[in-house]
């Protein structure tokens, strides 16, 4: 079994800077790559930001350059952090790790969620 603990979610002003943790424990023999995803009010889920084996990563075009996604060493946690954030960038914050188990079986799991809130 996986867990995904997200936090670091909150209220901020605009231009006010947020970082986002997501942990990830249990049954895991390898992760192959994490990401964020946001949804806001009346909004799809959409893609932030991902980082692969060989810290590869990939953002969205609104997000590039304000913000950055990390790593730990041990590849169990992962990071968000916003800078410059923008009352847009409201929304629920997803961490999305895709992990290959124990038992040799994959798959994609999400984390619960944290709020962000950005104010004008």
């Amino acid at each position: 079994q996986v867990q995904l603990v997200e936090s670091g979610g909150g209220l901020v002003q605009a231009g006010g800077s947020l970082r986002l943790s997501c942990a990830a424990s249990g049954a895991i023999r390898l992760i192959n790559g994490m990401g964020w995803y946001r949804q806001a009010p009346g909004k799809q889920r959409e893609f932030v930001a991902q980082i692969r084996l060989g810290d590869i990563t990939n953002y969205t075009d609104s997000v590039k350059d304000r913000f950055t996604i990390s790593r730990d060493n041990a590849w169990r946690t992962m990071y968000l952090q916003m800078n410059s954030l923008k009352p847009e960038d409201t929304a629920v914050y997803y961490c999305n790790v895709n992990i290959v188990n124990l038992d040799w079986s994959s798959g994609d799991y999400w984390g619960q969620g944290t709020q962000v809130t950005v104010s004008s």
